[in-house]
């Protein structure tokens, strides 16, 4: 078998460059004077003519062209980006073109979008999705989520590669902006209508540049973008060939009120845990559970069993109760009660006395046992797992700010701006004071948004006739989006769908050790644009797929196990080979 560079090859010599406007003119008339048209000798219409990057410039796409509301779209700038890098960096020339979606409602925000255009094209597109409340624009100038760096990213494989802003521009709490909410037109683009608007509208254009449209089209995307992957293919399954799903946050508003519960939880006096205090946590799971899957290896890979065992009331660590002398806080020796039971509501799941627009009740703890909620540490990745967990300040009312270097827990922001903007809609309401399992007046409200935001369907059904594939994969050890939520959602699938059907186009596979998009435990590095390639395009399903290690202990790798299985260690063998593991259900 070829391996992609090989084939990436064959079809950059069969793409030809785009022809300068006057010849393409010219071989157009050129065609159409040669008899092309039919019995009743109606002229052939002219074939499209193929754009240069500089020519895209100020185009319109009309509403019309879009398959939601909209009042059309505009080419702000282009640019011819020369070629760069060689090997896995290599990324040859292409058009960068930027753009803005025009709201309906004039006071909503434009979507602002990138889309790369290679020169040598590979005939195929790859929409890249955000993360978090989005606000910057998803440019598709890098790799997918836990992409491997040893092999090009898509636009360097010849892809042309879009994303866009979701429908707004975030202010200094980045990610965690949740002011645009406020608006109803800006809500929805975040909560899904982005996706075909800027999926139309990029269509448009990589048909003006190319004349021609891509023969197969992806998703790539993880947390926010998770979710987007999973809306596109649900709600728009004909614009879609397949999707790389990473730790998706697929029920985001059901998650905002787990972020609540927690919130209030951790705002309580004493109940916030120092990063002293969250790495004796830390290690006294890995006392207690690292060996639960045949070796001390540094992971936690058969996490259920740990789940069922590990209790921090009762746990040591090296030989000295991880609880503090009566529960009361004593210093960063021991956790206190109160911490314990912040924990403990982590862990937990949410239950809810009313059902939201899906009909559920609930949504589940996260896996807490041995997760990095940002401990000490020198890793140039610690930084990025500080803010993607528990941060520095105990949230408070009003929330602390977002700064380069101090910061309340991701989720904690996440649930005021929502509770602010989406909810309420008052900026100076007080979010420690709703409580999501007794909204009272705003319960209506919070259905509402559950029913806007959360991609609940579980009949991909028209996804699948047209050989959609789906790969999907979340690190068992996230802090910010459950792992045991995405188990739920392949769940609901196999039980709508029935296991052999789900089987035939999704493989979900959970990663030990991995974290939220980064980890200093098992930083996570799989090659899945091939692996949805080569299942996409030439049937060959994922086999014996291979995660690395590029930070914990570079180079080590285990199994992709597909969930419920997770890697066993068969008794010899190098601990940092995956040749020594094997899929485990027990």
């Amino acid at each position: 078998m070829e391996t992609e560079t090989g084939d990436m090859k064959k079809i950059a010599i069969h793409q030809p460059r785009l022809l300068p406007l006057a010849a393409a003119a010219l071989a157009s008339f050129g065609l159409a004077a040669c008899g092309g048209g039919d019995d009743n000798n109606t002229p052939a219409q002219p074939a499209q003519l193929a754009m240069s990057c500089a020519q895209l410039n100020g185009m319109n796409i009309p509403a019309s062209s879009i398959g939601l509301a909209t009042t059309g779209a505009t080419v702000t700038s282009t640019q011819v980006v020369a070629a760069a890098g060689s090997g896995a960096t290599a990324v040859g020339e292409y058009c960068k073109v930027l753009g803005d979606i025009n709201p309906v409602d004039a006071s909503a925000p434009k979507i602002k979008f990138q889309l790369n255009l290679p020169t040598d094209w590979n005939s195929k597109a790859m929409m890249f999705g955000g993360g978090g409340y989005n606000g910057t624009i998803a440019t598709g100038a890098g790799n997918v989520p836990a992409g491997p760096a040893d092999k090009q990213i898509p636009l360097g494989r010849g892809y042309a590669t879009f994303g866009s802003d979701s429908g707004h521009q975030a202010n200094a709490n980045g990610s965690r902006d949740g002011t645009f909410g406020a608006n109803d037109e800006a809500l929805r683009n975040f909560s899904g209508d982005a996706i075909k608007k800027t999926r139309d509208v990029a269509m448009a254009i990589i048909k003006a540049r190319y004349a021609a449209t891509p023969k197969k089209t992806y998703f790539a995307g993880g947390s926010t973008g998770g979710r987007e992957a999973i809306l596109a293919v649900q709600n728009w399954p004909q614009d879609f060939d397949g999707a790389i799903v990473l730790y998706p946050a697929w029920n985001a508003a059901a998650l905002d009120l787990q972020f609540g519960r927690i919130t209030r939880q951790l705002a309580q006096p004493n109940a916030y845990p120092s990063r002293a205090k969250r790495k004796l946590l830390y290690d006294a799971a890995m006392a207690a559970c690292d060996t639960l899957d045949g070796v001390q290896d540094g992971l936690i890979s058969n996490q259920a069993a740990c789940n069922a065992a590990f209790n921090p009331a009762t746990a040591t660590l090296n030989g000295a109760p991880l609880r503090c002398p009566n529960g009361v806080d004593v210093g960063d020796s021991c956790l206190s009660d109160a911490q314990i039971a912040s924990f403990n509501v982590i862990n937990s799941t949410l239950t809810l006395p009313y059902a939201l627009a899906s009909g559920e009740t609930t949504y589940p703890g996260f896996n807490t046992w041995g997760t990095d909620f940002g401990v000490p540490g020198t890793s140039p990745l610690q930084p990025t797992v500080l803010t993607l967990s528990m941060g520095t300040e105990q949230p408070a009312n009003p929330m602390p700010p977002v700064t380069s270097t101090t910061m309340p827990p991701y989720g904690s922001t996440f649930w005021d701006q929502w509770v602010k903007y989406f909810v309420t809609r008052d900026a100076n309401y007080n979010s420690l004071s709703l409580d999501p399992q007794a909204p009272g007046p705003w319960q209506s409200r919070i259905v509402a948004l559950t029913g806007i935001q959360d991609a609940n369907k579980t009949d991909l059904s028209p996804f699948v006739a047209r050989g959609g594939k789906i790969l999907m994969a979340h690190g068992i050890h996230d802090a910010l989006v459950s792992t045991r939520a995405t188990e739920q959602y392949w769940t609901r699938l196999r039980n709508a769908m029935g296991a052999n059907t789900v089987t035939s186009f999704l493989r979900y596979y959970e990663i030990p050790g991995y974290g939220h998009s980064t980890s200093s435990v098992f930083n996570a590095s799989w090659d899945s644009v091939t692996a949805l390639e080569n299942w996409v395009e030439k049937g060959v399903a994922p086999t014996n797929q291979i995660v690395a290690d590029t930070a914990g202990v570079p180079g080590r790798t285990r199994p992709l196990c597909e969930y419920p299985a997770w890697p066993k260690y068969s008794g010899t063998g190098d601990i940092n080979s995956a040749n020594s593991y094997t899929c485990a259900t027990q």
